[in-house]
């Protein structure tokens, strides 16, 4: 065997098997529950690329990083429930507007403020939009979409994670106590425990219904190529990465597919796959020579969205579990609204927390891709 094939092989075992070992660590553990697997997939490949020198092949980091984003949009959409959302609470919903508007807004503002600054500012806006509405994987949809640069796409996760780190410590600390004095406290509503588009609600795992989502998600991606090449005569990644949130959502509507046991974890096991890729492309080297202006847009794009997003909501009265749960759906996805709900100490919370998540794994890649486009001609 090559010994570059070797390497090559390890890389992708890694990229595979590691996700099952996190999550397996994330239930005999406290200490790493409350990390959560999703932190722990992307410290283990910034680890192996920065500190074990592991002799990583981009071109096979970036393969993952596309293709599993292609899979798991399709795979996290499947479950949900539009309908159910119409008749969510008005807070609820009133919450999640609030936040992918100020998200909006900030990312707009970095946009013109820094337009002489760096390059691309428009793209950039448009994935901080993906990533603070919907997680990692719009703002790795969007930037392929978008044709961002390798190295900008890289920076911005990586000064993401730093940023993100520090918001998830004031959630997991004082932010509820802190918001609760001049935002309503909450109320629980035993209605909620009824909705069922968790992961805690898949009561059996079988090798068929995983292969079937799988199968379906691939499908999704085939068709909406085939889409691409039939209206533009070539493949064009916003297109294709629309298409497929678009017929997702489609397919959700179905009870079949709504009700398909496993495609959520699936798509979150592909999810933690793509977080090991990402991590093994952030070196820490470029990170210290990386312009303030990243760090200063991707900060004002999120602290300042996080701010009016309190802000407001103290306006419309908007009590403070739901404020906290819907702000950390929209800027982390749902893989952190269990945790973040256990630290509220409010069951009936992820219910708001999903919501916000999986909305904005819905139409984030069209609010990003959209403000992208319009920023081009302004």
């Amino acid at each position: 065997m090559n010994f570059t094939l070797f390497w090559k092989i390890l890389q992708a075992l890694l990229i595979f098997g590691f996700p099952a070992l996190a999550q397996f660590g994330a239930k005999r553990s406290k200490i790493l529950h409350g990390v959560g697997p999703v932190v722990l997939c992307y410290i283990f490949g910034i680890l192996l690329v920065n500190a074990v020198h592991f002799p990583i092949h981009k071109p096979e980091s970036i393969f993952f990083t596309q293709y599993t984003v292609a899979l798991a949009i399709s795979l996290l959409l499947f479950s949900t429930d539009f309908l159910h959302w119409l008749r969510h609470a008005k807070n609820t919903v009133l919450s999640i507007t609030i936040a992918f508007g100020s998200v909006l807004i900030f990312s707009s503002i970095g946009a013109f403020l820094l337009s002489n600054k760096i390059e691309e500012p428009g793209k950039i806006a448009g994935m901080l939009v993906g990533v603070y509405t919907g997680g990692t994987p719009n703002l790795s949809a969007i930037g392929l979409a978008l044709s961002v640069k390798e190295e900008t796409f890289v920076l911005i996760n990586a000064v993401d994670i730093i940023f993100g780190a520090i918001y998830l410590i004031f959630l997991m600390s004082v932010a509820q106590k802190l918001l609760g004095k001049f935002l309503p406290s909450s109320q629980k509503n035993e209605a909620a425990s009824e909705y069922i588009a968790t992961e805690a609600t898949v009561k059996k795992t079988s090798i068929q219904n995983i292969l079937s989502a799988i199968g379906l998600s691939a499908l999704i991606f085939a068709l909406s190529i085939g889409l691409s090449f039939l209206l533009f005569g070539e493949v064009k990644i916003a297109p294709v990465i629309l298409a497929i949130t678009t017929l997702s959502i489609a397919c959700s509507f179905s009870k079949r597919v709504r009700t398909l046991q496993c495609s959520f974890d699936t798509g979150q096991y592909i999810l933690l796959m793509f977080c090991v890729a990402i991590g093994t492309l952030a070196d820490i080297n470029e990170l210290l020579v990386a312009s303030p202006y990243i760090f200063l847009f991707v900060g004002l794009a999120m602290f300042g969205a996080i701010v009016l997003h309190y802000l407001l909501a103290a306006v419309f009265k908007i009590d403070v579990d739901t404020v906290l749960i819907t702000s950390t759906g929209a800027i982390y996805g749902p893989a952190f609204v269990g945790p973040i709900a256990g630290v509220l100490k409010n069951r009936e919370a992820v219910v708001a927390g999903l919501t916000a998540g999986l909305l904005g794994y819905a139409l984030g890649n069209y609010l990003g891709i959209g403000l992208a486009m319009l920023l081009k001609f302004l």
